[in-house]
């Protein structure tokens, strides 16, 4: 009989991970439901809600089969042995802990849902990002039934990074399994661990203790946050100093103790996960009588939001202390490459900086046009959303790169040039850009913690 696997949330966390469940246990059966009618749909048809490269071959080639999208929630409880639970935990916006504490209102209709549905007991794997101890909370809902249910709660949070997702399921650098540590709790854990063993090694498989596997998740990310607040503030010292910051993280980065990964200078880290998490670990810290540890990692967070500050400060500067009325042509809008999702994305909160300013934005993206539509909306302002790179610096006044897509490297740059006003600026916001070579063509040129290529 196949294993019957249920995942609740078809976002992008759930929808990619069970479509590659399905792919590579063909023996279970993977079901992801969802209350959202539309986004259903979508998995259902040609054309996915999610852009995630590599995604559309797996989708297409298990759906059907033993992947399947539906709508179902009572249905796909009642047939489910394993539920793993997917859904949206935002920041609160309001009450006891807004701006920092997690909303767990969804989570706590879903267990409700398991508790009403469920006609046997179930595996409940956590998968979404929790403050540690909501599984506590889980469990007190679950097995507050009085069908006489006997519910095994399991974290496994998820460590996706979007644009690599599929890269990142398929190869995982490791895969955190924790559980109770009673009879039944190691062996929920071991009938968890079952399903990844069939593609992922086993010295890859993490076994831990509940509360170790949900902290981890937030330590994860606000490490890797941390990393990026550093050396961006490290970025703004560079270019009052004239040093370079790519050749300063290149050399630290030598350091094995240090690493060159996450030591890359930008406008800033975006995404559904570092931003939340952080808070989230502010938070648990202030709960817990832990004031001075929550101050230094929300401090994290504050140099993250004043990069981007920064940035829209610096093009004042540049920009003969006005943008008003001025054509800004913002190449990007995904918080990063091969994504479409815009999520805490920095380039919403340069938008919204630059529109204050009374800018005219021109805005393309190759995948997130449609969210940046939905980011700005009752934004006021002048702002025009374009099908291609070349339409948007039609006489700007400014080129500004927000997100690192690959194809912006290659844009005729000399034709762009052409169609701008004079003098023409490039503020590459990922420092990627062929700055010297741009420079020639006879932009003004201002990267990120490197000195500027300048014609006054």
């Amino acid at each position: 009989m196949k294993k019957q696997i249920l995942c609740i949330g078809a976002g992008y966390v759930g929808g990619p991970t069970m479509a590659v469940i399905a792919d590579k246990c063909p023996d279970c059966t993977v079901t992801v439901v969802d209350i959202n009618e539309k986004r259903i749909a979508a998995w259902n048809s040609d054309k996915l809600p999610i852009y995630e490269p590599g995604l559309d071959e797996v989708v297409f080639r298990r759906r059907g089969k033993n992947l399947f999208y539906s709508t179902d929630i009572p249905g796909g409880i009642r047939k489910a042995d394993i539920i793993f639970v997917s859904v949206n935990t935002p920041t609160k916006t309001f009450g006891e802990g807004a701006g920092e504490a997690a909303d767990l209102q969804y989570l706590e209709k879903t267990a409700r849902s398991i508790v009403e549905y469920a006609e046997s007991g179930k595996i409940v794997v956590e998968k979404s990002t929790l403050p540690v101890r909501t599984a506590q909370a889980m469990s007190r809902i679950l097995h507050s039934n009085r069908k006489g249910l006997k519910f095994q709660i399991v974290s496994n949070p998820e460590f996706l990074a979007e644009g690599t997702a599929i890269r990142d399921l398929n190869d995982p650098d490791r895969v955190l399994i924790g559980g109770l540590e009673t009879p039944e709790g190691r062996a929920a854990v071991e009938e968890v661990a079952s399903i990844y063993e069939t593609w992922v090694p086993r010295e890859k498989i993490i076994t831990t203790n509940l509360w170790s596997s949900e902290l981890t998740k937030l330590v994860s990310n606000a490490l890797l946050a941390q990393r990026i607040s550093s050396v961006n503030s490290i970025s703004a010292l560079c270019e009052r100093t004239e040093a370079n910051i790519d050749e300063v993280t290149a050399a630290a980065g030598k350091d094995t103790r240090i690493g060159a990964k996450f030591l890359r200078a930008g406008i800033g880290f975006g995404g559904s996960c570092f931003k939340k998490d952080i808070l989230n670990l502010v938070y648990l810290c202030r709960h817990y009588g832990l004031p001075e540890v929550a101050d230094y990692w929300e401090q994290v967070v504050r140099l993250n939001d004043y990069q981007a500050t920064r940035f829209v400060r610096n093009m004042l500067d540049v920009m003969f202390n006005t943008v008003a009325g001025k054509r800004i042509a913002v190449l990007g809008f995904a918080f990063k490459a091969d994504t479409g999702d815009t999520r805490e994305s920095p380039a919403c909160a340069v938008c919204k900086q630059l529109l204050n300013e009374r800018a005219s934005l021109a805005i393309y993206d190759p995948k997130a046009l449609e969210n940046a539509r939905l980011d700005l909306a009752g934004i006021p302002g002048d702002i025009e959303y374009c099908d291609s790179p070349y339409d948007a610096v039609e006489k700007a006044h400014a080129v500004v790169v927000l997100t690192d897509w690959k194809e912006f490297k290659e844009l005729d740059y000399k034709r762009i040039y052409g169609a701008m006003q004079q003098p023409a600026f490039v503020f590459d916001g990922r420092n990627f850009l062929p700055h010297a070579e741009l420079f020639d063509l006879g932009f003004n040129v201002y990267p990120i913690g490197r000195k500027a290529l300048s014609h006054f």
